[in-house]
């Protein structure tokens, strides 16, 4: 199969999903109206409700959507072959994360800005609000320790993109202070900095970094790093840092798209990969229920909700925006994932491929250093030199995980805020206090993950399982609760129902099947075992809340 076709057909699915279908929800479901005033402008407060331009709101929730796991699933999961990769990223993305993402926005925009997770207990049930939200901080609590050590990997391989990287949080600083404080329209500043940003990855090339090791690891050193810049970042207003760098990080990514694009369609490669890898039967790692948990945000994330409830909504300017931030930005995740996909499956050549995807625990371990390879052969095509090719993937890579790190730390922050409101715990609503306990289990988490790495096991990476399970139940309890409102509101539920149904179903197996792999690992197993309770908990939370607020229609 000729890997440019492929990506041709699938943009033309994504454009038909936008011009049809998500105009259906917009009109027909949810009934968008720009007359209704959103939570930006009726709470403004100048650190997290901010109305803002939708290209701006629009970069600063694609970024932080995208982060690493769009492209460190299917670039693992490609080990069953490229065809249910691509299958369940183009269906998954189209049916179930782009009506996840954008039901999640809606519903928090018209609930004055509430975390799903608050929804749940207005929604369902007091006690389903607590069972969320605990959830919920299990989930970016592993979402902050996944995505630490993979930017801090990524860091130790490509010691070239250090400099560019943090060259773009100081530029972003300055294009946040000349746009909010002095009026200065953005688009040039951006544009410029993104001009400056490219320079940078040229100078990255000639003067790679690297830093001392703490307890014997750079990684360690890194994650220490990471999780400081991520507390910092967590507590500033939402202008100073998080949306003008996730507006270049919007830029960035849509040229390192086009770039990727362009190169894939003068390649023209054939799929190296087989279409179904029947070698990975043995692999004890199952193709169903894995591949969706595997590629977990290239297809629908519980993570995406979290953002769009808990900081997207907070900067929705007009009602409206909403289908092209919501849907749309999943459109885009999903776009990144194909070309992930099509990266390892189509830009490493089929022995190397062979060899890299031999087993799981190699699939695992060199997934993302995979896809920036892959990555860089289309570039190569449009004679990009191969040393700057790799540090432009990479420093694309680390750019938005890096967002989501940030963003998940913030959410995380105003999860225990809630969790603090919620049960009158003064000091978890205080940000600093709040975003220490957000960084510190995920960096203890983080650190003892990197003990296996030196030559035991996967390092941080043998957290992906356990990430991908509870972000996927988290979608499915997120489609959950937007079913709820649907149903309340008497609007059909189908939409939201029948994809809540399958993901539910498919992770709950996948979270079982989780027993055996964590059977040497207590940690791993006991927080397994936690979140797996936790969720048929809220599931029987919300039967119970049905049936008698079923009841108490009839009765009525």
């Amino acid at each position: 199969m000729n890997a440019a076709l492929l990506a041709i057909i699938v943009l033309i699915l994504y454009f038909l999903a936008y011009r049809f279908y998500a105009k259906f929800l917009a009109d027909k479901i949810f009934r968008l109206s720009d007359d209704e005033v959103t939570p930006a402008h009726e709470k403004n407060d100048g650190v997290d409700f901010v109305p803002s331009n939708k290209h701006v709101l629009f970069g600063h929730h694609f970024a932080s959507i995208a982060g690493a796991a769009p492209i460190i699933g299917p670039a693992i999961a490609v080990y069953w072959g490229w065809v249910p990769a691509i299958i369940w990223v183009v269906l998954g993305t189209i049916f179930m994360g782009a009506v996840h993402d954008f039901s999640a926005l809606v519903i928090s925009v018209r609930e004055k800005g509430r975390s799903v997770g608050d929804l749940a207990g207005f929604l369902v049930s007091p006690r389903a609000r607590t069972l969320f939200l605990l959830i919920v901080y299990f989930l970016i609590f592993f979402v902050i320790a996944v995505f630490a050590y993979a930017i801090a990997s990524l860091f130790v391989a490509f010691p070239q993109s250090v400099l560019p990287v943090n060259f773009q949080i100081i530029v972003a600083v300055l294009i946040g202070f000349l746009f909010y404080k002095k009026g200065v329209p953005i688009l040039w500043p951006s544009i410029f900095a993104l001009i400056t940003l490219y320079a940078m990855i040229w100078v990255g090339t000639i003067v790679p970094i690297e830093i001392p090791a703490v307890m014997g690891s750079q990684i360690v050193t890194w994650i220490l790093l990471l999780l400081v810049y991520s507390f910092i970042a967590s507590v500033l207003p939402v202008w100073t840092l998080l949306q003008p760098r996730d507006y270049i990080n919007g830029h960035q990514l849509i040229l390192g798209l086009g770039l990727l694009f362009i190169g894939l369609l003068v390649a023209h490669p054939q799929m190296q990969a087989p279409a179904i890898n029947h070698n990975a039967q043995g692999g004890g790692v199952p193709l169903f229920p894995f591949i969706f948990v595997t590629i977990a945000c290239g297809a629908i994330s519980g993570f995406h909700g979290l953002v769009s409830s808990g900081t997207t909504s907070k900067q929705l300017n007009k009602m409206k925006d909403s289908k092209m931030i919501g849907y749309g930005g999943m459109l885009g995740e999903g776009t990144l994932a194909m070309i992930a996909t099509l990266a390892v499956a189509a830009g490493i050549s089929h022995g190397d491929w062979l060899t890299h995807y031999e087993t799981w625990d190699l699939a695992a371990k060199s997934g993302i250093s995979n896809f920036v390879h892959g990555a860089s052969t289309f570039l190569d095509a449009l004679n990009i030199p191969p040393v700057f090719g790799d540090t432009l993937i990479s420093v694309i890579v680390i750019s938005f995980a890096a967002t989501s790190l940030d963003t998940a730390t913030r959410v995380q922050r105003l999860i225990l805020g809630e969790l603090g409101t919620a049960y009158k715990i003064k000091p978890l609503k205080n940000r600093y206090v709040g975003a220490f306990l957000a960084v510190v289990p995920a960096l203890l988490l983080a650190l003892l993950a990197e003990a296996p790495a030196k030559g035991l096991g996967s390092g941080g990476f043998l957290l992906w399982p356990l990430f991908g399970a509870t972000n996927q139940l988290v979608a499915g309890l997120t489609l959950l609760v937007a079913t709820f409102y649907l149903w309340k509101t008497g609007r059909p539920v189908i939409y939201t129902l029948i994809p809540m149904v399958f993901i539910v179903l498919m992770t709950i197996a996948a979270m079982i099947w989780n027993f055996r792999v964590f059977a040497n690992n207590p940690l791993l197993l006991i927080l397994s075992a936690i979140i797996l309770a936790l969720s048929v908990w809220l599931l029987l939370e919300a039967y119970f809340a049905y049936k008698s607020q079923k009841n108490s229609q009839i009765n009525s």
